[in-house]
């Protein structure tokens, strides 16, 4: 008894690896953003600790005084820079022997490093904006990821070569932190590009780990490494440009410090760099000390993000916009993607005007223009106007988290926001420049309103830590502006309360105040909010609820909701529901949403994501249709084909020809011998099921079999007295019987749970799927279902993907598990059409954990996924 109960008490193997999975996920998603936000502030409290003798005032003047010559110089290397970068794509698509228009790929290469130079994490940032791309343009997901790993490796080889040569050549200056270690690091740092070129005489692939690797070939390396080299030294010549005559350094001194300060703001993995490779840079040339160099170099700063970052970015967006409104009028090559990317598009724009209007907020107004307000507005208009933007600035924070989440009340509130976030930004200091960025927006956003369909609350969503680490890092770079811009104030209680025209400090103090009640309220109403997480079973109203859609919906395996053993989510209107279960972490639908109204089926995805995000688990879409990938693309999920569905068009379907001929010879056979098929109303089951429930217990036993759930029925009485029964009689025996799935829309036929006698005749499941396509034909309907057959259709070629190949290993070896060929092999004969089944899967270390739970969840138990 003793040793039963610790039996009993051991966690199953299921239950831990969910444990180990659920808690390095966690660290995962925690860790990575809280780094980013560490390293900001960290980079803030050094920006500030070395610009401690320098005031805003004097950062402005030097970017006033910069000549307009110099400001152009800086603008034609930054579009020469441009063009060197989109060589990263041209060289690339020649290295999969891929080619394109050279302007196509140069808007494209534009397009993707515009916006993560200005957003950062390059590899996710532009790997995904040119997925997005290139496949419209014909590449496969194999061979994009080639191309962006090429582009990725040039510009980390062309960074490491630069970094390298420069160091070997041009000292660092004393006292810095490298500056002793120099030789030795040039070194390391060029012998990767080095080895990189010269790997490419070794004509054998390399084995690293599980990969074999082929290097390309000496000249294409050296092009490589040249081109990434050449985009960093016009990366530095555009900064160069811009720095005082007073700095009294040669280019080769400037590019030394220029490239490390540059290697360290990416490994940081703050977005740009920013705060870091600033505080580099003012170390790098020892002006902490130097109010009169420290100055003009953080000005030169300012204007270099502001050519190199923000001007590039401004005119990719306005590219995007004119893309977007030239598909609305026709249906282009580009509509399609854009169509899904302009909602993250516009929050993450969205996301820089409010970080636009908190910063103007915590910084004072230029005098000229507070003496034009002076003599037109009263005090009281400047305050309010004043405290509003900042407080419309967090709003807007929030609110690109909605119009990324596609919320039609976050549309309207942003659109509403930034044309009156325009008029305050106008009537606190005239400031056009921001007030013009609001309206121009607003103008894009205004015509947009279609992608923005969904009617849930914004209370209702989950921010991620990403978004949170965001928002605050927004808030504290705001923060520090102010302490950086009114330094030389002392701070006094009264402060709070004192008003004029040029008492820009309290101003100031008032607004970051605005904005952080604003936050905090939000934060304080999101977490009140009660939340509905459901994971009851359905009750009978429910499923009567449920009923008509199910009958109404083009799939018949929508009847699997009418088992009852899985949560049904219903959409507020109640136009669609989707099925699901929880296995550990992962809560998996069965199939996609239920119901005929597109935009219901849409907001049900959102919401079955947004109730995962609040309780910690994983959403899984399990056996989902290819009509359908676009809903779980749109809301971030991986797709990983998992099978075939079997589907025979009835209009087609004979018994004539030789490869039909064993089929007819055994449905003619047991028709003489006596066999008949009988089809009965759901009403009429309920006194047949004593005698289902043997021949059912009796096919177990012979099949030394256990019951599936999930995506299959069992023999539960409450389940099958929903559907009606196809019955197989010879005379008054009964010898088979299965469940049928009827759509009243005639679309689709099929069948869940087959059960017949041992002892019957040789052929009988062949002569019941055979009398019930013809009984289908004949009462009009136009498919016969036959189920998924599980894995098939994945390749092993070595470029397909590694869940591909994995899947392939076990259609073909794992008869030992399942007969996965063999019941390909059975459905084919009926000569169906094969359509793929996806499973749309959360990405990240978690898959292996997610495939045991899902295969756990079906076989009702980890036991149970290695018995038959």
């Amino acid at each position: 008894m003793e040793q039963q109960e610790k039996v009993e008490q051991a966690p199953r193997a299921d239950d831990v690896l969910s444990t180990v999975g659920t808690r390095v996920a966690v660290l995962r998603r925690v860790a990575g953003p809280l780094l980013s936000m560490g390293m900001l502030v960290l980079a803030m409290w050094g920006l500030r600790q070395f610009a401690r003798h320098v005031t805003y005032q004097e950062i402005r003047e030097y970017v006033a005084s910069v000549s307009r010559l110099r400001l152009l110089l800086a603008i034609v290397l930054t579009t020469l820079g441009f063009g060197v970068m989109s060589l990263y794509d041209r060289f690339g698509l020649e290295s999969i022997h891929k080619s394109l228009p050279w302007r196509r790929v140069t808007l494209i290469s534009f397009i993707s490093y515009a916006f993560s130079n200005a957003v950062g994490m390059s590899f996710l940032v532009s790997g995904s904006i040119r997925y997005r791309f290139y496949v419209q343009n014909g590449l496969s997901t194999g061979e994009i990821a080639r191309l962006v790993l090429y582009c990725t490796l040039s510009f980390w080889l062309g960074l490491l070569a630069l970094t390298g040569v420069t160091l070997l050549a041009v000292p660092l200056p004393a006292g810095l932190p490298l500056s002793d270690w120099r030789i030795p690091l040039a070194l390391v740092l060029a012998a990767v590009p080095l080895a990189w070129v010269l790997g490419g005489f070794v004509r054998k692939p390399l084995q690293l780990w599980r990969w074999r690797v082929l290097l390309p070939r000496p000249l294409p390396a050296l092009r490589q490494v040249l081109v990434g080299a050449l985009d960093w030294w016009l990366a530095a010549a555009v900064m160069y440009v811009l720095m005082p005559d007073s700095l009294h350094a040669t280019f080769g001194h400037f590019l030394a410090i220029f490239v490390i300060a540059q290697i360290v703001g990416l490994i940081s993995h703050v977005p740009g760099g920013l705060g870091v490779f600033e505080t580099v840079m003012l170390a790098g040339f020892h002006a902490t000390d130097d109010k009169h160099l420290a100055a003009p170099i953080l000005g030169a700063l300012a204007m270099f993000r502001v050519v190199y970052y923000l001007m590039p970015l401004c005119a990719a967006t306005m590219l995007v916009l004119q893309r977007e409104a030239r598909g609305l009028r026709q249906q282009s090559l580009w509509s399609p993607w854009f169509t899904g990317l302009l909602p993250s598009f516009f929050a993450g724009l969205t996301l820089v005007s409010g970080a636009v209007l908190l910063f103007s907020g915590a910084t004072r107004a230029l005098p000229e223009r507070m003496e034009i307000l002076r003599d037109v507005l009263p005090l009281s208009v400047l305050e309010v106007s004043h405290f509003m933007a900042s407080v419309i600035g967090m709003m807007l924070l929030i609110l690109a988290r909605g119009l990324q989440r596609r919320l039609d009340v976050a549309y309207w509130a942003t659109l509403v926001l930034l044309v009156v976030g325009a008029v305050f930004s106008l009537l606190k200091g005239i400031d056009y420049e921001e007030a013009t960025l609001l309206a121009l927006l607003a103008m894009a956003l205004a015509p947009a309103h279609r992608l923005f369909y969904r009617r849930a609350s914004l209370f209702g969503g989950r921010f991620s830590w990403g978004w949170i680490v965001a928002i605050l890092a927004v808030f504290g770079c705001a923060a520090w502006l102010v302490m950086f811009s009114y330094k030389h104030v002392e701070y006094s209680n009264s402060l709070w309360w004192e008003f004029s025209f040029h008492q820009g400090a309290s101003r100031a103090l008032r607004a970051l105040v605005g904005a952080a009640a604003a936050g905090l309220l939000f934060a304080l109403a999101s977490l009140i909010k009660p939340q509905r997480l459901r994971r009851a079973p359905p009750s009978e109203a429910e499923l009567e609820r449920a009923l008509p859609l199910i009958r109404n919906f083009h799939s018949a395996q929508a009847h699997l909701a009418l088992m009852g053993d899985k949560h049904l989510l219903f959409d507020a209107d109640g136009k669609a529901f989707l099925m699901y279960d929880t296995e550990g972490r992962s809560w998996v639908t069965m199939g996609d949403p239920v119901g005929e109204d597109e935009d219901a089926r849409r907001e049900l995805v959102w919401s079955f994501m947004e109730q995962c995000e609040r309780a910690g688990g994983w959403p899984v879409f399990y056996q989902v249709c290819p009509a359908d990938l676009d809903m779980y693309l749109e809301v971030g999920m991986n797709l990983l084909k998992i099978g075939e569905e079997a589907r025979v068009r009835l209009e087609d379907f004979n018994l004539d020809g030789k490869s039909k001929k064993t089929l007819r010879g055994t449905v003619n056979k047991l028709s003489r011998d006596g066999l008949r098929l009988e089809i009965v109303p759901a009403d009429a089951v309920a006194p047949l099921l004593p005698r289902l429930k043997q021949i059912s217990d009796a096919w177990l036993g012979d099949k030394n079999a256990r019951e599936k759930r999930f995506s299959l029925g069992s023999f539960d009485p409450r389940y099958l007295v929903r559907t009606p029964m196809a019955l197989i009689w010879q005379g008054e025996q009964l010898l088979a019987f299965a469940n049928l799935f009827l759509t009243e829309t005639r679309e689709e036929a099929s069948l869940d749970l087959m059960r017949f006698a041992p002892e019957g005749p040789s052929g009988i499941m062949d002569f019941l799927f055979i009398e019930l396509m013809q009984w289908a034909r004949q009462h009009g309907y136009r498919w016969f279902n036959l189920g998924m057959a599980p894995l098939a259709g994945l390749t092993s070629r070595r470029q397909a993907p590694l869940w591909n190949r994995f899947g392939a290993l076990v259609f073909g070896r794992g008869e030992r598990f399942y007969n996965f060929q063999g019941l390909q092999r059975y459905k084919d004969k009926f000569d169906p059409e094969w359509e793929p089944r996806y499973m749309a899967v959360p990405g990240g270390i978690a898959l292996p954990v997610i495939l045991t739970n899902v295969a756990s969840l079906i076989s009702g138990g980890i036991t149970g996924v290695v018995r038959r």
